[in-house]
């Protein structure tokens, strides 16, 4: 399964979790794992490529895991916020929960994939709202200083922002940072 989809489902509820297993293995031969832990079970091999389903209560248990991921996780049974995260609804019948599924494999709107913030633009992304200066945000990610004024040119022409104060409020606003981030 080298081309596989990788799912990682973190769901209290076993036999939900057991069914959309199946479900992503048989329909889109998908790699999917269970996971009652996601941040210890799958940290290492975590990649921008992996999708997360999780229940609203492990989505609330491991809020700051799953809040740098929101643009690859989908609540199960959740409501669709302002919050970035999709959701999909178990209680439907199977091939409305295939559909789903499958939307969530390939996105019907390429055109928002094309805006979204990669995971390290969104490591920059925090850094600047906390107040951190360019050299300061190098350091901290063990990156360039050159790198570091890419990703943020990256994410000033993905967002339509070029103010610092305006990407802080944006990531206040998204949740990509809480109130007591902003010590500085």
């Amino acid at each position: 399964m080298a081309n596989a989809t990788k799912f990682v489902i973190a769901d209290n509820d076993t036999a939900r979790a057991i069914g959309l297993k199946h479900l992503l293995e048989q329909f889109y031969n998908a790699d999917v794992y269970l996971s009652q832990s996601p941040e210890s079970d799958h940290s290492a091999d975590d990649d921008i490529s992996t999708r997360y389903l999780v229940s609203a209560d492990m989505l609330v248990r491991n809020i700051d895991f799953f809040i740098a991921r929101r643009q690859r996780t989908t609540v199960i049974n959740g409501s669709d916020n302002n919050s970035g995260m999709t959701s999909i609804d178990s209680t439907t019948d199977e091939s409305e929960l295939i559909e789903q599924l499958g939307a969530l494999i390939v996105p019907k709107d390429e055109s928002v994939s094309s805006t979204t913030l990669s995971q390290r633009e969104i490591e920059v992304l925090r850094l600047v709202a906390m107040g951190f200066i360019n050299k300061e945000i190098a350091d901290t990610l063990s990156i360039s200083f050159n790198t570091v004024l890419t990703h943020r040119r990256n994410i000033t022409a993905k967002l339509g922002i070029k103010s610092v104060s305006g990407l802080g409020v944006y990531a206040l606003m998204n949740g990509y940072i809480r109130e007591s981030d902003l010590k500085r």
